[in-house]
Parts: structure tokens; C-alpha cells; sequence
């Protein structure tokens, strides 16, 4: 076989790795944050101890995404869209990891609230919960099919879930309001439905990526809603509690 066609087989071989890599990591943060939510339903906190060691596997993961990019930007010197995807691939296993970081804060919070008697706000989670899982496997979706027009139509998802995330602090707000003894257990379901929301902004970074991969055009720090044709938001937003 020439030279050349082994070199190019191998490097289509390091690209194909780099993909399958991103979507593994990004099977296991869907599957953390499955068995995350599962934990706070059933109250298991063993579960919960189990699944943040799956963040052990992420960051594994994570280090060797990094050193596949680096090899591959060192010996093969990409062009054109395979320069966009293997420095975009830095960006999107960052995103990644931190989903995985926010999975492990999620089980640490159902522990604590596992040690405490049963608090009835917990059931809009759920729904919360779905939402993020679903737009960060939408956005892998896009990624591996390159589908722009899917990841445009993500970003407009984005102040949905702000909003449910927002309705759950209104409603847990009015609860420690009414009743302090529920507030170590409201601030705990507070802190989970916040990382949920984070979960779903990592996604939407995902979304971008993609879009950037397919059009060239970078479309960070913009307004995700201008962006994908819907009308601008409110300039004085109001500012969501942390």
C-alpha cells in the first residue's frame, strides 16, 4: 500500500476515534443524570454514591479526547473542516466533563436530601430533568449527523427550560416563605433544578459548535433567539437567582 493511502487511512482511523469517543462521553453524562434523577425519586442514596463515580470514566475520557486532539493538530495538521471539528472537539469535552461535574452535585444533593423527611417539590424536576437530557442528546445528534438545521432549531429550547427553572425557585421560594423548616430541603431541590438548567446551557453550547462546524459562522455570546429567527428578548431581563 503507498504511503500516502496508509497515512490518509489513519488518519480517517484517529477522526473516527474522536468521534466515537465524544459520543461514549456523551452517553455516559445522559446515563449519570438518568440515575441521578433516579436516586432523588427512589430516595437511594446508594445509588446516588454509585453513579458520581461514573464521573471517574468522564474525566478519563476527557484526557484522552485531549490528547487524540493534540496528536492528531501535531501530526496530521488538519485543514479546512476537519481543523473546525478537531479544535471544536476541545470545546465540546469541556462541555461535556462539566455536565458530568454538574451529574455529580445532583447526587450529592439527593444525598442530603435523603437524610431529611420527604419534601412534596421534587415532581417538576422530573419534567426539568428530561428537558436537559433530551437537548444534550439532541445536540450529539447534531454533531454526529452535522445537521445545522437541528441544532438552530435547539437553540430556541434554551429559554424554556430558563423559564421552567425559574418557575421551580418561584414555587420553592413561596414554600420556605410560608413554612422555614423546609428550607434546608427547598434550597437542596433549588440547587438540583439550577444544575439541570446549567446542564441544558452546555448543551446549547454543543448546539452552536455544530453550528459552527457545518456554516463556519461563530454565534457564541449572541442572543440565542435572535439567532434562530424568533423576536429578541426583553433587555431587562430579570436577573435568575443562583
Amino acid at each position: 500500500m503507498p504511503q500516502g493511502q496508509h497515512t490518509s487511512r489513519v488518519y480517517e482511523n484517529e477522526l473516527r476515534t474522536l468521534r466515537d469517543r465524544l459520543l461514549l462521553m456523551g452517553s455516559l453524562v445522559e446515563e449519570m443524570i438518568g440515575k441521578a434523577m433516579q436516586a432523588l425519586a427512589t430516595r437511594d442514596t446508594a445509588l446516588a454514591r454509585s453513579t458520581m463515580k461514573m464521573d471517574r470514566r468522564i474525566n478519563r475520557l476527557e484526557c484522552e479526547i485531549d490528547d487524540l486532539c493534540m496528536r492528531i493538530l501535531a501530526m496530521r495538521q488538519p485543514v479546512a473542516s476537519d481543523l473546525r471539528f478537531v479544535t471544536k472537539a476541545l470545546k465540546i469535552v469541556t462541555d461535556l466533563e462539566r455536565i458530568g461535574d454538574l451529574g455529580v452535585n445532583i447526587c450529592d444533593r439527593v444525598a442530603e436530601l435523603n437524610e431529611e423527611p420527604p419534601l412534596d417539590a421534587t415532581f417538576d424536576l422530573v419534567a426539568l430533568a428530561d428537558e436537559a437530557t433530551l437537548v444534550v442528546h439532541e445536540a450529539l445528534d447534531a454533531l454526529v449527523e452535522r445537521d445545522v438545521d437541528r441544532a438552530t432549531e435547539l437553540l430556541t429550547r434554551d429559554e424554556a427550560i430558563d423559564e421552567h427553572y425559574s418557575e421551580i425557585w418561584k414555587r420553592l421560594l413561596e414554600l420556605m416563605t410560608s413554612d422555614p423548616t423546609t428550607i434546608y430541603r427547598a434550597t437542596r431541590i433549588q440547587s438540583i433544578a439550577k444544575y439541570l438548567e446549567r446542564i441544558g446551557d452546555h448543551a446549547m453550547n454543543i448546539a452552536e459548535t455544530v453550528v459552527f462546524l457545518v456554516t463556519g459562522k461563530d454565534i457564541r455570546h449572541r442572543n440565542r433567539r435572535y439567532e434562530t429567527g424568533a423576536p429578541p428578548a426583553n433587555d431587562g431581563a430579570e436577573v435568575k437567582p443562583d
